[in-house]
């Protein structure tokens, strides 16, 4: 007779045979369903984390997870030495989609972001005329794009970049949400590309000015300089638009897309470019045995197909004004600052009385909501996107006597 699994030797099994790399919410999750997930035990909570946003469509959306079983019992994976019946049809929907000429399809947010710069090197020596190795890209400080190496070498977070040296050359880093800095670093005729998440979101929610990354844009362009717009977390839908960028009206030269590509059933990764750009790599040059697999590209589409079909950017803009509205009321001095946009959110807690943000996320857990910390004081709220007004209420009444339950 097989033992039953309870969550402390879930928990036993993880940290014993697995890498110590997270520091999860000591909750074991064994079923999901649109807003809500379960624990082994059955208990039942509220996700306001959506798998990093990854989750926007809800757990197991029926649509989504048709698509994957279909496709699974009918052809996995051939690698793109072959062609497949999928992907093309897969690649006209999305570039469609979002008004691009190419997509390259990848897996994982971090491949999209190595591409990326990839694709903008390589567009600085053929077409923009930069010295051979010479090519900069120019990134902002408290960034997340990733943990390869490449990627930590432009993070200015100690924990991800300690002990992990040498790092890679290329990379000009000033302050996010800065124009006058980055006139400056435009300066620079070898710089190739400008990469830049509209929200910085495992920095806090940081929500630049408005108006800063349409400037930013006018003065890439001016400056013969790609925008990169990493929206792995941002896009479809989250922020109350299909992209954040469309909040200040901008079409990226290079549009980097994860986590809800996949309704959270996959992972896929992907990014846009016209040709000019795209076809800079040639055959050899860059790819993954997984990109662009047939499960991949069907459930891609059907992910993108509830997003259009069931208004999610419309739902996210609408419940994000409450969210924040009923965040904002709350009588507790323990709350600092309220930020976000769609239901891409954070409440910033202030330390006191020995009680951080941490403790306010296990209390919330403990009434049925699941959120997390980041740098400490602030917790991201980011439900899915399918959430009722009902259940958003139910939800924020949670977060209210968790909080208030410390003071």
């Amino acid at each position: 007779m097989t033992e039953q699994l309870t969550s402390k030797k879930a928990m036993e099994l993880e940290n014993q045979y697995g890498a110590h790399n997270y520091h999860p919410i000591p909750v074991v999750l064994s079923k999901g369903q649109g807003a809500k997930v379960w624990d082994v035990e059955g208990k039942e909570y509220f996700d306001f984390l959506s798998a990093y946003s990854a989750v926007n469509q809800g757990h197991c959306h029926p649509d989504i997870v048709g698509a994957l079983t279909e496709q699974a019992q009918t052809l996995t994976l051939t690698s793109r030495a072959f062609y497949n019946d999928a992907l093309g049809v897969y690649e006209k929907y999305i570039t469609g989609f979002f008004g691009y000429d190419k997509v390259l399809p990848m897996n994982s947010g971090a491949e999209a972001d190595e591409t990326a710069l990839k694709l903008a090197r390589k567009w600085g020596y053929l077409k923009k005329g930069i010295p051979e190795n010479q090519a900069k890209i120019i990134v902002c400080a408290d960034n997340f794009h990733g943990r390869t190496i490449t990627i930590i070498s432009m993070s200015t977070d100690p924990d991800a970049r300690n002990d992990f040296g040498p790092y890679t050359p290329g990379f000009i880093t000033i302050p996010y949400n800065n124009l006058e800095a980055l006139s400056n670093a435009l300066e620079d005729p070898h710089v190739a590309g400008f990469l830049v998440e509209p929200i910085q979101g495992e920095a806090g929610v940081m929500v630049p000015d408005e108006g800063y990354l349409k400037r930013a844009y006018e003065m890439c362009k001016a400056a013969n300089v790609l925008f990169i717009a990493d929206e792995v977390q941002t896009g479809i839908a989250r922020t109350g638009k299909l992209l954040a960028c469309d909040h200040e009206d901008i079409r990226p030269d290079v549009l980097i897309l994860g986590k809800a590509l996949s309704g959270g059933v996959y992972p896929i990764s992907a990014v846009l470019a016209d040709d000019d750009i795209m076809l800079t790599i040639k055959p050899g040059e860059h790819g993954s045995t997984f990109g662009g697999n047939p499960i991949a590209a069907r459930v891609a589409v059907a992910a993108l197909e509830v997003v259009k079909n069931e208004n999610l950017a419309e739902r996210a803009e609408k419940l994000g004004k409450i969210f924040r509205k009923e965040m904002e009321n709350i009588q507790s001095d323990r709350i600092e600052k309220v930020r976000g946009k769609g239901l891409l959110n954070a409440v910033v807690i202030k330390p006191k009385n020995g009680i951080t943000a941490w403790d306010v996320c296990l209390k919330m857990a403990e009434n049925g909501l699941l959120a997390k910390p980041t740098h400490d004081h602030i917790i991201r709220f980011a439900p899915p996107l399918i959430i009722s007004e009902e259940e958003l209420m139910q939800a924020i009444e949670i977060i209210k006597k968790s909080i208030l339950s410390f003071d």
